[in-house]
């Protein structure tokens, strides 16, 4: 298991950026697949982007395509997301996942899949 912990988050108005970073530890990093995920108040955990081992291969949601990048330094045990022209429906805590996998360009986008979860940081975008 790989423990997570996210920062970056905060009070950002329409149009705006952010980036989240998510530092991992106790496992090698590299071994993992790693996601993002947002949860707004009342809703479901919902998948935003994810990233295979080497961080050739991504893949997004439709809603952030275009506006959002994940990106990973295996260096430093960390993956980032950046975000940008954010907009009020993208206000959500956003949690980063580990996936331990052997598969290299190997990347998932379902809950269940991931096996490690940060405690997640708070993104507000004002209108």
């Amino acid at each position: 298991q790989v423990q997570l912990v996210e920062s970056g988050g905060g009070l950002v108005q329409a149009g705006g950026s952010l980036r989240l970073s998510c530092a991992a530890s106790g496992r090698t990093f590299h071994s993992f697949a790693m996601g993002w995920f947002r949860q707004a108040p009342g809703k479901e955990r919902e998948f935003v982007a994810a990233i295979g081992w080497s961080g050739s291969s991504t893949y997004y949601a439709d809603s952030v395509k275009g506006r959002f990048t994940i990106s990973r330094d295996n260096a430093k045990n960390t993956v980032y997301l950046q975000m940008n022209s954010l907009k009020p429906e993208d206000t959500a805590v956003y949690y980063c996942a580990a996936k331990f996998t052997d598969y290299l360009g190997r990347y998932y986008y379902t809950v269940n899949e991931y096996d490690s979860w940060g405690q997640g940081t708070q993104v507000t975008v004002s209108s």
